[in-house]
């Protein structure tokens, strides 16, 4: 890894987690009728939270 990291974005592992939460994404609206409410927002919500977490920890003091 080369420069200077300004933000958790900047990192590989998120930017391997949003590329992989944007397939589940993706993934998931491919789900039956009956899991679309229940299942694909838990898989969805799940997803983007490794994400977030890490933006959450790279703005920690």
């Amino acid at each position: 890894m080369s420069g200077r990291i300004n933000s958790a974005k900047d990192l590989m592992v998120y930017k391997r987690a949003y590329e992989l939460a944007m397939m589940i994404f993706e993934a998931s609206k491919k789900f039956l009728a009956e899991e679309k409410h229940a299942l694909t927002g838990q898989i969805r919500r799940s997803s983007r939270s490794v994400c977030l977490n890490l933006r959450e920890a790279g703005s920690a003091p």
